[in-house]
């Protein structure tokens, strides 16, 4: 962990020296626009870091709560098994068989539904619907559970622009570079005539 803050930092100090003005005739103009960026995207990170967290909270809260909220309907009914439960053989959902069980109209609904292994036809399980009666696919979310998905959700978008800040350095650099190259070569293609012949005439 040290050696990493480390590492971080030295960038930090290579951009900021990369920022200052010198004359070193060897840094360009590339070479300025390249350490700005790192800097920028450095002070964008720090910057839209807690604004990122925040946001994808608050999102994530009032998504959580509107489904709590529409899902306060929903209760449990027992169902009765209308086929037997195998011992083993079942997929990943676990073990399932078809059930009956009663709408809130008075009407029946039927289903695939968990229940234990070995189970009989005939016996009940506990199945959660809607308020139309519907199955639903899983119990009604709690507010443990929005709060968890707050929590996730402010730690991706930190590491969501965690991750899309460096990509966005790294393509800039990329594309400096090349420049810087092409730079370079015109630069020898100007001086490579006369340092060979300065050296021809010195020999």
């Amino acid at each position: 962990m040290r050696r990493r803050v480390a590492v971080v930092a030295a960038g930090a100090v290579r951009a900021a020296r990369g920022l200052w003005p010198d004359r070193n005739p060897l840094r360009r103009t590339l070479d300025r626009v390249e350490a700005a960026i790192l800097a920028g995207l450095a002070i964008a990170f720090l910057a839209g870091a807690p604004v990122a967290a925040v946001t994808a909270a608050h999102l994530a809260a009032v998504l959580g709560t509107r489904t709590a909220h529409a899902q306060r309907s929903w209760h449990q009914l027992p169902a009765v098994l209308l086929a037997d439960v195998p011992d083993s053989g079942y997929g990943r959902s676990g073990p399932v068989a078809g059930a009956r069980w009663a709408a809130p109209g008075g009407g029946a609904r039927t289903g695939t539904v968990s229940a234990s292994p070995g189970a009989r036809a005939g016996s009940t399980v506990l199945v959660w619907v809607d308020a139309s009666g519907n199955l639903a696919t899983a119990p009604p979310l709690r507010p443990a559970q929005v709060n968890e998905q707050t929590v996730l959700a402010a730690a991706a978008a930190v590491v969501a622009l965690g991750y899309l800040l460096p990509c966005a350095g790294l393509l800039a650099c990329g594309l400096l570079g090349r420049r810087r190259l092409a730079a370079w070569d015109a630069d020898w293609r100007a001086t490579e005539p006369q340092w060979t012949r300065r050296r021809w005439s010195s020999g």
